[in-house]
């Protein structure tokens, strides 16, 4: 685990790098003004520890650093950011939770917040202040941040998780662009291995990229481990087209992705190991970030770009972006502090230059930021603007609770689509396990 801390002095300390960063612009002014209008005045020596994801984009993180010191400097408030690895976050959050000891904040992914929607802080007022203020929260993240009508998390951004892929080697295998269909997507994949270099997506506990791609799998088959009421329904027809597709898509990939986590994707793609994966673009921002000093670097770059997710036979988009929740625990000592912290991140004046340190690779709740100029940079990220409009929720058909967040957190669905990728069960058997599974979560 990493730490990165910024004290009241160190905060004065680098206000002068503050003010030179450039791009980052000068945050300590804005958040000097901030703090004598902030409706959360922080207790008395309050300290905040802040739990959150490693790092995917180096610039993504400076920006966000910034957005510490400059709180920190502002307030008085010393603000540590610890640093964990995207699998670790919600055991360490689950067991905080349990305990009542640990971090302040945590910043995690979809709905982990509805674990131990009891335990979170009740934000519903800084909630109601940011969506006035914003354009409104898109309706995602009122169902990622509310719990029987009350703000328990505030999903401070999305990861668009999209098809990455080169130019170059699809157009070998015979394809201009990447099929907007699952049945083309299946040819390109089968002639991306025959003729060129094979794509690859992990099939390991990947708890971003793995449950994204495999959710939007089944649901673009009509696969839901649960109805509108919460009824398992992971033994259907439906689930068993969706295997015998993913099962076929699965024999096109690269060796070795029974054991990709989130991270083997990316240096897979920037190897030039496989063509095709899905994946933020943090792969296209490594890219650029090391295309002047990197030949190999720089041609990647150039080849490369990103598509959003073909449609199945349900005939409409089942995209599953990835949600960023940050919650803060009820057994912090200052819980003012940490509304102040989560209203101050999402105030126009820090959230658009975060934004654009994170080069889309971080998506807004708030309507207010589709104006961001981040969104007209590149157009190779423009589509990027609208993933949290367009994905599903944790829950797909059902409810996004504490049952979904347990079966997402169990991998329910990503381990049956493993199994029977492997081998190591057959589709009959992986869908009873799975059933099972569920039945236990949602009795």
């Amino acid at each position: 685990m990493t730490t990165r801390q910024f004290s009241r002095r160190d905060a004065l300390k680098s206000g002068a790098a503050l003010a030179g960063a450039g791009a980052l612009g000068n945050l300590s002014l804005f958040a000097n003004a901030w703090a004598n209008t902030n409706a959360w005045k922080p207790e008395k020596g309050a300290k905040l520890q802040i739990l959150r994801w490693k790092r995917f984009v180096q610039s993504e993180e400076d920006a966000y650093m910034a957005l510490v010191a400059a709180f920190s400097q502002a307030t008085g408030v010393e603000v540590k950011v610890l640093n964990e690895s995207l699998d670790d976050v919600q055991p360490k959050a689950s067991v905080a939770a349990n305990t009542g000891q640990g971090p302040d904040l945590f910043w995690g992914l979809y709905s982990l917040p509805h674990l131990f929607p009891n335990k979170c802080l009740d934000v519903t007022d800084v909630a109601d202040y940011l969506g006035k203020k914003y354009g409104g929260w898109v309706p995602t993240a009122v169902t990622y941040g509310q719990s029987k009508g009350r703000w328990i998390a505030l999903p401070v951004a999305y990861n668009g998780n999209v098809i990455n892929y080169r130019q170059s080697m699809i157009e070998k295998a015979g394809f201009k662009s990447v099929p907007g269909d699952t049945a083309g997507f299946l040819e390109m994949m089968k002639a991306l291995k025959a003729k060129s270099t094979p794509g690859g997506f992990a099939l390991g506990r990947a708890s971003g990229d793995g449950n994204a791609w495999v959710h939007w799998a089944m649901w673009a088959h009509g696969a839901n481990l649960v109805d509108k009421k919460d009824n398992v329904v992971i033994n259907s027809p439906e689930t068993v087209k969706a295997l015998e597709y993913i099962k076929a898509l699965s024999e096109t990939f690269v060796d070795g992705t029974a054991s990709w986590n989130d991270a083997f994707n990316n240096k897979a793609f920037l190897q030039s190991q496989i063509s095709v994966t899905n994946n933020g673009v943090s792969i296209y921002a490594a890219a650029k970030a090391g295309a002047a000093a990197d030949p190999k670097m720089k041609e990647i770059m150039d080849d490369m770009n990103h598509s959003l997710w073909p449609v199945g036979p349900v005939g409409k988009p089942t995209e599953f972006h990835i949600a960023y929740p940050m919650m803060a625990m009820k057994y912090s000592k200052f819980p003012n502090a940490c509304k102040a912290f989560l209203s101050f991140t999402l105030e126009a004046e820090n959230y658009d230059k975060w934004l654009q340190g994170g080069v889309a690779y971080l998506t807004h709740p708030l309507n207010a930021y589709d104006n961001n100029p981040v969104w007209k940079s590149d157009p190779k990220l423009s589509m990027l603007r609208d993933v949290a409009k367009r994905t599903l929720t944790a829950g797909g058909e059902g409810s996004v609770g504490e049952k979904a967040a347990s079966a997402l957190a169990d991998f329910v669905m990503l381990d049956m689509v493993a199994s029977v990728c492997t081998g190591r069960a057959t589709i009959k058997e992986a869908i009873s396990v799975a059933e099972r599974q569920a039945k236990r979560i949602y009795r």
